[in-house]
């Protein structure tokens, strides 16, 4: 983030911002639209937008997509994303137009377009792929948003609705997975819009539509349409993953379809896409043949997996900002959530957690100047101490919020390395949850410190790499392997999370320290 209290723009992104970036021009708006034909129906519909007008909309978001999330920094990973999309593209039902495929620099597991030929995937959702044609089956999916018009067709009933935003156009096939790390807070700002059942009102048939075009698309383009079968699988594992992982923890598993209830669940979607791939011939002996694992393996063989460096590293219980040289560990049983506004440690009850931002110079050079211009307050009292070796000040009081009510404020000020200042706040759901809760928020607190040398070398980012299936297994594989829970995500990232077993010598994905 580059201005206000949070962390620099290389953190994570929230997708929100993009949600609500793209206000439509107000010509879009007027009048009542004109008559377009769609190119994929070849039928007639009203609409705000014609295709200039998406052309434009889609360059204004780019702009704002490159600048928050950062591209992958690896000229042939970007060069073979963009021939497969441009390979799709051109076999699609708007090869007119000039198409844009990026590999975002982002850990999320997310694919979306834009309107007028932007299309975008996630290096997160390149490390659960198999191959290329899985890979293609993602960018088709996506590629059919846009032939679609659903972008327009979105804001056409936006604007009936009163709306001044393409509130759903960049959701794309990956972000409405339930249980994937990010997809419950979009979920959330997009469900408070006012006309957010009536988005949600033809999300189904979009969806499902643009998972049949990825099916067409990949049959055009001489892959199999049976892997679109293995994109959606990949989702829906991700969903069981995660309802395993929230069970492990003693947590209730995400809800099922929670993001808008008229949205299709990767079950439906998953039932539908075999359906509709079973239709499909095989065009001749060896058509769908090649789906070029190998090609597809070599490409990201190197590719960095989760977190880099410059977003901040998730190491068990501890966090490494290297850029920002400091260092956190949680308390037992505590999470770590590294997200672009905060670092936000967690407990195991989820009612309360310590919050830690950065101070925008703009707000002050001193603790006293912070506490005047950013927090505000009505009353409280300060105290000065030191968190290992750093100048810190402690601040209890109160401030009236926008309805006049008193708002407890219980915030430490901590001066880390380069002249940042760091706010780290304690809040909970209520004041008993904060009570229960304040030795192991202190223990948080008091493991603030500048990077030492052994946090730098435990601060390295991981990397994904091939190699032959040992005849021990993925228990084998576990073993050499830095991630929690290792045998159940090699599994997940290898595709055999239901079960099964790689041939012994195949090439598999594995996770590897740098």
């Amino acid at each position: 983030m580059q201005s206000g209290v949070g962390w620099p723009r290389t953190e994570r992104f929230p997708m929100h911002r993009v949600l609500c970036s793209l206000v439509l021009a107000p010509v879009l708006l007027a009048g009542c639209g004109s008559a377009v034909v769609n190119p994929v129906s070849g039928q007639s519909e009203r609409s705000v937008m014609s295709e200039q007008a998406e052309i434009a909309e889609g360059q204004k978001a780019h702009k704002q997509v490159l600048q928050e999330y950062g591209v992958v920094n690896d000229a042939r990973l970007q060069a073979y994303v963009n021939d497969l999309g441009q390979k799709l593209s051109k076999l699609s039902h708007r090869n007119q137009l000039q198409w844009h495929f990026t590999l975002l620099d982002s850990p999320e597991i997310n694919a979306f377009a834009l309107p007028g030929g932007y299309v975008y995937v996630t290096r997160g959702i390149l490390a659960y792929m198999d191959n290329e044609a899985d890979l293609a089956g993602v960018i088709g999916h996506e590629i059919g948003h846009v032939t679609a018009r659903h972008g327009a067709q979105r804001a056409t009933r936006e604007a009936d609705a009163g709306l001044g935003v393409l509130a759903a156009t960049v959701l794309g096939a990956v972000l409405e997975s339930q249980g994937v790390s990010g997809a419950g807070r979009v979920a959330s700002q997009v469900s408070q819009t006012a006309a957010s059942g009536y988005i949600a009102s033809y999300g189904r048939d979009q969806e499902l539509q643009a998972d049949g075009l990825g099916a067409e698309y990949l049959s055009r383009s001489s892959y199999d349409p049976r892997n679109m079968i293995n994109v959606i699988t990949v989702l829906k594992n991700q969903e069981r993953f995660a309802a395993d992982q929230a069970r492990a923890d003693g947590r209730a598993p995400p809800a099922q379809n929670s993001w808008l209830a008229s949205h299709p669940s990767n079950d439906q979607r998953l039932q539908m896409i075999t359906q509709l791939a079973a239709k499909y011939p095989v065009q001749g002996k060896g058509a769908y043949s090649d789906e070029g694992r190998a090609r597809y393996l070599q490409a990201i063989n190197g590719m960095i997996f989760g977190e880099t460096a410059d977003q901040g590293l998730t190491r068990g219980r501890n966090f490494y900002h290297a850029p920002l040289g400091i260092a956190i560990t949680a308390p037992g049983n505590w999470k770590i959530q590294n997200d672009a506004a905060q670092l936000t440690l967690v407990n195991a009850e989820r009612d309360a957690a310590l919050v830690v931002k950065t101070v925008p110079a703009k707000a002050g050079k001193t603790h006293d100047e912070v506490i005047r211009t950013l927090l505000k307050p009505d009353q409280g009292r300060t105290d000065r101490l030191v968190i290992n070796g750093l100048q810190a000040t402690r601040f209890v009081g109160a401030r009236n919020n926008a309805q006049g009510k008193a708002q407890a404020l219980e915030v430490t000020l901590v001066s880390g390395p380069g002249n940042t200042i760091f706010l780290l706040s304690y809040t909970a759901k209520d004041a008993a949850a904060l009570l229960r809760a304040r030795r192991q928020l202190q223990e948080a607190e008091g493991s603030f410190r500048a990077l030492t040398a052994a946090d730098r070398a435990a601060a390295r980012p991981w990397v994904i790499k091939t190699v032959p299936y040992p005849r021990g297994g993925f228990a084998e594989m576990a073993r050499k392997s830095p991630l929690e829970n290792a045998e159940s995500q090699l599994r997940l990232i290898n595709g055999f999370y239901g079960g099964g077993e790689p041939r012994p010598g195949q090439l598999v994905k594995t996770i590897d320290a740098s």
